[in-house]
Order: structure tokens, then C-alpha cells, then sequence
């Protein structure tokens, strides 16, 4: 469980220095400080539970979400999440592992999540389709539909499968939103593609 300095101080607040108590309960492995002000009751947590706590407001989102989701093939250890309007990049080395935050626009930021619980905790990660987007809204533009398609398909090797089952409304609804030349390419793509898989 996650727990910050003022809640901690408080529990220990029957101790003569609850300062010193809480430096020894860290330094005995009863807790694990995570970051500044923020400790972590269990040391064996999964990292992305985390996530949310660090920094905020954010959701699971860009590489580790279409890791998660099985959409690109390749295993992605720093847990990925999306902000808005924070202005630059975050980076967070943990105990836990490597925590990074950055902006998507604040028109989208609040659609394509989804709060999920596990272990008794409760996290935000974007949908597959969100995802997606975010991570598109990241890269330089493509000049046109055939280099999205090698984007897509040959640099970041999504399948072509995982990308015909998306949901062609959502991406359409996400596409005005981000001001992004690739999200609005790819939401014609995935539109033609599933024209053509309907042929």
C-alpha cells in the first residue's frame, strides 16, 4: 500500500520521534520509499500499480499499455503513462523500477481509460485504442499513409491483426482531438483497411 510522509507521521505520531521510527522502519525493510514523500508498504508490489501515485494525474499509457495489451512484440520495462498540461517530461528511478510521464493534450486526456483493480489497488490504463493514439501523437508526422503503414507495421511491428480489431469510432472520436497529423492519418488507415477486410 502506498502511504505519504503525512500519513505516516501520523500513525507514529504515540512515538517520542516519529521521524526517527519512520527513517528506522525504512532502513529495518518495512518500508520502501519510493520517491520523495511517497513509501511503499509492500517491497514485492507490481511496479505499474504504482504508477498513479508517483505522479499525477496519469494514466498507464504510450510502450508499456501495447506492451500489456500484446500489441508490440517487445517487452517494455519503464512503466509509460500519460499527463496533461505538466509541460515537460518526468523521469522516476525507483526501487520499483523506471516510472515516465508525459503530455497528451488535455482535450484527450480524460477519454480511453479504463480504472482497473488488481491486488486490492486500483489503477488507470488507456485502452488499446488510446494507447495507440498516444504513442502516435509522440512521433514525428509521417508524410502520408504508406509511411504510417511502415510506422506501424515495420517500426513499431504492430500486427495487423491487433489492428483491425480496434475500434474504428473510437480512434474516429480521438483523431480531432489531438491536432496530430498521425492520429488523423491513422484513423483514415485503419478505416480503409477495414473497408477492405470487409471486401
Amino acid at each position: 500500500m502506498i502511504k505519504t510522509t503525512a500519513m505516516l507521521l501520523e500513525e507514529l505520531k504515540t512515538y517520542a520521534s516519529p521521524k526517527t521510527k519512520l527513517s528506522r522502519m525504512v532502513a529495518q525493510g518495512e518500508l520502501t520509499q519510493v520517491t520523495r514523500g511517497i513509501y511503499e508498504t509492500d517491497r514485492n508490489a507490481a511496479a505499474y500499480l504504482l504508477a498513479g501515485s508517483i505522479y499525477g494525474p496519469s494514466y498507464i499509457s504510450f510502450d508499456y499499455a501495447l506492451a500489456k495489451y500484446g500489441m508490440i512484440p517487445e517487452a517494455v520495462y519503464t512503466i509509460t503513462s500519460a499527463t496533461f498540461e505538466k509541460k515537460k517530461k518526468k523521469l522516476y528511478e525507483t526501487p520499483f523500477g523506471t516510472f515516465s510521464y508525459r503530455d497528451v493534450p488535455s482535450s484527450v486526456f480524460p477519454l480511453g481509460q479504463e480504472l482497473l483493480r488488481e491486488e486490492d489497488r486500483w489503477y488507470r490504463i488507456a485502452v488499446p485504442e488510446k494507447a495507440l493514439c498516444d504513442k502516435l501523437f509522440t512521433l514525428p508526422p509521417v508524410a502520408n499513409q504508406k509511411e504510417l503503414q511502415a510506422l506501424l507495421l515495420d517500426d513499431l511491428r504492430i500486427d495487423e491483426t491487433g489492428l483491425l480489431a480496434l475500434n474504428e469510432g473510437l480512434i474516429s472520436e480521438f483523431s480531432g482531438l489531438y491536432g496530430s497529423t498521425n492520429v488523423t492519418r491513422f484513423a483514415k488507415l485503419l478505416r480503409r483497411w477495414k473497408n477492405e477486410s470487409r471486401d
